[in-house]
């Protein structure tokens, strides 16, 4: 059933903006999951994220939550709930690269997102639907670029409102999709424990047991009154429009430098330059990619390596038409390589963004007289749309097919 607005007015109004459709992810385990990237040994066995022997856990794998183990509890405690835990201190630089991968997946289907966590975020995709036919095709493409890219996993939930989504993603896990239609609202929300709702902590869930209130159900049919009463003006109407599935609140895309741009690291460094052209195609591809989804060109192209001894280089160039075609933007950045003229330096990461954005329909681009009608761009179009319409690995590029993928530690998006 496409999403649509059926209401009941006689017990339920609906947001104020009928027709929005809101996707929340959540990364699963989000530090667990990037540390079982590169400790497979490590794939189902109880592991924490945290220290060792003091501090607490700042993620922990499923294995682990089996025992009691939870994020926030002392390391101490979780090692007496499981003797056989396995720590493993935490690497931020790596959470923070993973978590900007994620976050350009997601812009790469809605400009609307509002990131509001290293592991999570919103998507106002009400736009993105014609484009993929359904609001579960967008979830699905969304989750298997995550996994193909950063090699975890993620839940997804999608609703007519930011409340509902994120309960949609919090039932959707784990590593799953949940998509809650504007009519199935109520049947979704009222079997629900009052504690689902947000703002309803420990606190509120005991005030609101004592007045025999333990599902949402039971709080719907309370007379708004009866709860602004009891809870105050703010609280009781919050609690009286939630059990209704009442939301209007919007998606506030995170502000980000104008720029995109797509960053991985490789396995084993590296001081092949062969394998670190390719390396530089597949990431000039994917922001390629990007831009074109965000439907923006660029004409600033920059090269970012990062060398095994952490030392960061930095080269970029302006080109003299803007572009968002992937040949022109690997061509850049393969003279940029060779300027450097490393000597064999051994490679940890490669980067390649596009700065300086404008939108495509209003950038003016030189061609030349011999250029075709049709080009690369419009044969780059093709692809994105039978990525979009049958999965990321529909197309590819034989160069990028005949090499090993590397391990990834994301697409940096600062748009």
């Amino acid at each position: 059933m496409p999403f649509g607005w059926g209401t009941n007015a006689s017990v339920y109004e609906g947001p104020q903006a009928p027709g929005r459709v809101v996707m929340h992810v959540d990364m699963d385990c989000f530090y667990a999951s990037v540390e079982l990237r590169r400790r497979p040994e490590l794939v189902g066995v109880p592991m924490f994220v945290g220290g060792a022997t003091r501090g607490v856990v700042l993620s922990a794998t499923y294995e682990a939550r089996q025992y009691g183990v939870a994020s926030g509890m002392p390391t101490t405690t979780a090692r007496r709930l499981c003797p056989q835990l396995v720590a493993i201190p935490p690497d931020f630089d790596t959470y923070q690269e993973v978590s900007a991968g994620v976050v350009a997946i997601f812009e790469s289907v809605s400009p609307h997102v509002e990131v509001t966590s290293i592991d999570e975020a919103f998507c106002d995709i009400t736009g993105a639907i014609h484009g993929f036919g359904s609001a579960a095709a967008v979830g699905e493409y969304v989750r298997s670029l995550v996994a193909d890219e950063q090699r975890i996993g993620c839940s997804v939930g999608i609703g007519p409102s930011k409340f509902v989504a994120k309960l949609a993603s919090k039932q959707a896990k784990p590593d799953g999709l949940r998509v809650v239609e504007p009519d199935d609202v109520i049947a979704f929300l009222h079997p629900l424990p009052v504690e689902a709702l947000w703002g309803v902590g420990e606190a509120t869930s005991g005030r609101l047991h004592q007045l025999g209130l333990r599902t949402v159900a039971d709080l719907a049919y309370v007379p708004k009154t009866t709860l602004v009463r009891a809870f105050g003006p703010h609280q009781g109407s919050m609690l009286a429009d939630l059990a209704w599935g009442r939301d209007t609140s919007r998606v506030v895309a995170t502000t980000r430098e104008h720029s995109i741009g797509s960053s991985e690291t490789f396995g084993r460094d590296t001081d092949d330059p062969a394998r670190v052209r390719v390396e530089l195609l597949r990431m000039a591809d994917r922001t390629a990619s990007r831009v074109r989804a965000a439907g923006m060109v660029g004409r600033t192209v920059v090269l970012g390596l990062r060398l095994s001894d952490f030392t960061d280089l930095t080269r970029s160039v302006t080109l003299p038409s803007p572009t968002d075609v992937t040949g022109e933007i690997h061509a850049a950045v393969v003279r940029l390589f060779d300027g450097l003229a490393l000597q064999r330096a051994r490679i940890r990461k490669v980067g390649v963004r596009l700065q300086g954005l404008v939108e495509a329909d209003a950038a003016y681009q030189q061609f030349t007289l011999d250029a075709p009608d049709r080009g690369w761009r419009e044969a780059e179009e093709a692809m994105d749309r039978a990525i979009r319409r049958y999965g990321p690995k529909a197309v590819q590029r034989a160069t990028l097919t005949r090499h090993v993928p590397t391990i990834d530690q994301g697409g940096l998006k600062d748009a």
